[in-house]
């Protein structure tokens, strides 16, 4: 298993590949066994499970 970063809540995160409207800059909204993100341009809410969000970061900026 790989060592995830320590991400936090409120913080934006932009992903590797764009979500389905276009955006790929979200929200963390709860951070847990599950992260529960939000897309910043549709609002769209989206859980990644703890061992797979590392592959979908691109970037990472704390608030």
């Amino acid at each position: 298993m790989g060592v995830s970063l320590d991400y936090e809540e409120n913080g934006k995160i932009v992903s590797r590949k764009p979500h389905a409207c276009g955006g790929n800059e979200w929200t963390i909204l709860r951070v847990g066994a599950e992260y529960k993100i939000k897309c910043d341009k549709c609002k769209r809410i989206v859980f990644v499970p703890r061992d797979k969000i590392d592959k979908v970061v691109k970037s990472y900026e704390r608030r």
